[in-house]
């Protein structure tokens, strides 16, 4: 089973990013029901560790937050395109919860991430081949904001690849605490 965790994104954030989907030739555009923001990629996993890496996600405490994504960007060279993706507002709230799901799959007995965390949602990928119109994809949209939205919970997700692209599904979902608090008397 190969795994992720990842936040999910409300329906009106998947809206808004289906509209920068296209206009990009060569371009694979990932499906709206598939963005997210990821906290950690895992890989493959047996049952057991499955079950290992589900205990420890479920002991994270932490509070809700609010976040929002802006700009475009991308990752590879010049006009060869890896990955297109809109950032996430800076949130020290949302590395707070990056940093908690890394300790966690550690304890459970993966190794270390040791990747510089950048808060992202993958909107197309392409395999590194010039994209001439890269550059006025980037002026064009680079202005994208999206609303802040709520971040209740955070999920583990299982991603099976076919040759249709990737389907994700939610295993497991761990909610954080409520920022509200009653006082009582």
């Amino acid at each position: 089973m190969r795994l992720f965790v990842a936040l999910a994104l409300p329906e009106t954030v998947r809206w808004q990013l289906r509209l920068l989907s296209g206009g990009l030739p060569g371009a694979r555009w990932v499906e709206p029901e598939n963005f997210h923001i990821t906290l950690r990629f895992i890989g493959e996993v047996d049952g057991a560790e499955f079950h290992d890496i589900d205990a420890a996600l479920a002991g994270i405490r932490a509070p809700s937050f609010t976040v929002s994504l802006s700009g475009v960007g991308h990752f590879g060279s010049g006009a060869k395109l890896r990955s297109l993706w809109v950032g996430v507002d800076k949130q020290p709230a949302l590395n707070h919860l990056r940093d908690k799901v890394e300790s966690a799959v550690v304890r459970a007995g993966l190794s270390p991430d040791g990747q510089k965390y950048q808060p992202h949602v993958t909107l197309a990928r392409s395999k590194g081949e010039p994209t001439p119109k890269l550059g006025d994809y980037l002026v064009n949209h680079n202005l994208f904001r999206s609303a802040p939205f709520e971040v209740t919970h955070f999920t583990l997700f299982s991603s099976y690849l076919s040759h249709n692209g990737a389907i994700y599904t939610p295993e497991r979902s761990y909610e954080l605490a409520s920022r509200l608090y009653s006082k009582v008397s």
